[in-house]
This record gives structure tokens, C-alpha cells and sequence, in this order.
């Protein structure tokens, strides 16, 4: 409990630090990408670099918005239910700021939790010199794109879009935060045979929690009774983790869990923007194996 509080206690420096900060210098550019000015530093990055992993690690990695707590949350749990080891006092997320974060993650006991928003080719090359395993989560990209402009309007950390159709085209364009949906795809597609990698998807969780709990305790090499599956997958639901929200995440609980569905993109996309997205989705990612995972005519039509 103790640790949650000092999380909780990171999060809320973060948004007392954004208090002072103009919209126009809330994010910076590193590498050509946009990142949030309090939740990231280019110092951060540089220390990525030479940040030692471990065979045992546990690393998740999602584009925003497609599921990123929810999931670190369940392995937080699967590792508590074989492991009786709370997650660390710190912000798992890589190369979001903590104080004397990698000298903590340093002194944390293995398996550590960790999670990242970086796409493959993002991911420093230094994680990829041990067989770490690593939880790749992916969201249907309509879904993404709403959740998203929702979050940059709810978190006091990112600027504010005056209106739905600006953030479309920013979201089309990558010009928004950790870049573009579809290069993320793209880079992950490229490693989808790799044995180390394991890629769900939003909409899978949705469907059957227990089964995605399962099969990514399997993944991990985790031996689960179906007691603690099931345990994991009641407190793991979307409206549970929203009721405890603030508990866990601080102030920043509501604009991290917002609503969780599949499907709210029918809400407010119009005729051409689905044209758009269509079309861009069936040039980026038509016949790709990762594109086939995210059931686009299903999910998307």
C-alpha cells in the first residue's frame, strides 16, 4: 500500500508541476516525436539508454490509449498472485519522469513490471541484447483516435483541441504524442514471429478477460490455479478499475479510465473520416499479419 501511495504521490507532482506550463510549451520534439513536457525529458531518454534489463523483466508495450493501465494492472496482478510482490513505489512507464527512477528500478526485485509507450524501433537496442519477453497491446485504430482526443482534453498534462475534426487530422498525421498509430504497427509487425513477443488486443480483453489472462500468464511463464485467474480477471475489469480509479491513479484516475468500449467511434466520426481511415488502414496495413489481429471489417466498419 505503501508503494501505491508514493505512485500516487509521482502523479500528482506531475500535474502540480504542469500548473504554470502554456499550452505552447507543453510538449517538446526528441527524435522527431512529440512527448509531454512534464510526463517525459530528454534526459530521461538519454538514461533509457543505458538502462540494464533483466532476462525476468515483464515489459508491456502500448501505443496510448489502447489499453495501457488496464493491462499493466492485470500483470501487476499476475506477478502479485505468484510472487506476493507489490509493483514499485514508481511510475512504471520507462521514460515518463520519477525521481532517481532508474536507481529505484535498480534496487527492485525481479520480475519487474515495466511499461513503455515507445514503438519497437523506439525501444532502446540495448533491451533487445537479453530475451526479455515483451506484452504488445493494440487497439482498433477508430477507437484509438477517439479515446485519444478525449484523453489530450482530459489530462491537464496535454493541450486542449478546440474540436474533434483538428485532432482527426493531427492523429492521421502522427503529429501527435509517441507519433503515428500506424508506424507503430507497422514497426510491431515486423517482429509478430518473434517468440519473445505476444501481441493482444483491446477488443480480446473485452471479450473474455479470464482467456486473456490466462494465455498471457502461459506467455510469461506463470502458473495460475483457476482460482486466481478468475480473482485477476473480477478485479481487472474496466468498471472496477474504473470505481478505484482515484485510489490508484491520483487525479489522474478519470481521464485515464474514461469509458472502455469498443465501438464509440460511431459516435463521432464522419462519412469522410471514415473514408480516410479505411483508406489508410487498407494501404498501411492490408495483408499484414498484425493487421488481420485487429479485425478492422469487424471492429471498424
Amino acid at each position: 500500500m505503501a508503494n501505491r501511495e508514493k505512485f500516487v504521490e509521482e502523479v500528482n507532482k506531475m500535474l502540480e508541476a504542469v500548473k504554470d506550463l502554456s499550452p505552447d510549451k507543453m510538449l517538446f520534439r526528441y527524435n522527431g516525436v512529440l512527448y509531454p513536457t512534464v510526463l517525459c525529458k530528454q534526459e530521461m531518454f538519454e538514461a533509457l539508454n543505458t538502462f540494464e534489463t533483466r532476462e525476468e523483466d515483464i515489459l508491456m508495450a502500448a501505443y496510448p490509449k489502447c489499453g495501457t493501465n488496464w493491462t499493466l494492472h492485470l500483470l501487476q496482478d499476475i506477478v502479485y498472485a505468484v510472487h506476493k510482490k507489490d509493483p514499485a513505489a514508481v511510475i512504471p512507464m520507462l521514460e515518463f519522469c520519477g525521481e532517481n527512477k532508474f536507481e529505484k528500478l535498480k534496487e527492485e526485485a525481479s520480475p519487474r513490471v515495466l511499461g513503455t509507450h515507445l514503438s519497437y524501433d523506439g525501444i532502446p537496442k540495448s533491451f533487445f541484447n537479453k530475451p526479455l519477453k515483451m506484452l504488445v497491446v493494440f487497439r482498433n485504430p477508430k477507437d484509438t483516435a477517439l479515446s485519444y482526443y478525449h484523453f489530450y482534453n482530459n489530462n491537464p498534462t496535454l493541450p486542449k483541441y478546440s474540436c474533434w475534426d483538428t485532432f482527426f487530422e493531427d492523429f492521421m498525421a502522427g503529429n501527435v504524442c509517441w507519433g503515428s498509430y500506424f508506424d507503430h504497427v507497422l514497426a510491431w509487425n515486423k517482429h509478430i514471429d518473434n517468440e519473445n513477443i505476444m501481441i493482444v488486443t483491446f477488443e480480446e480483453l473485452k471479450k473474455d478477460l479470464e482467456v486473456a489472462v490466462r494465455n498471457i500468464s502461459k506467455f510469461f511463464g506463470f502458473s495460475l490455479t483457476e482460482e486466481q485467474i478468475r480473482s485477476i480477471a473480477d478485479k481487472g475489469t474496466f468498471k472496477s478499475m474504473k470505481e478505484k480509479s482515484e485510489e490508484t491513479h491520483g487525479a489522474m484516475g478519470k481521464s485515464i479510465f474514461r469509458k472502455g468500449e469498443v465501438g464509440d467511434w460511431r459516435n463521432i466520426f464522419t462519412e469522410a473520416q471514415n473514408q480516410e481511415m479505411d483508406a489508410k488502414f487498407e494501404a498501411c496495413l492490408a495483408g499484414t499479419k498484425l493487421g488481420e489481429m485487429l479485425q478492422y471489417n469487424v471492429y471498424c466498419k
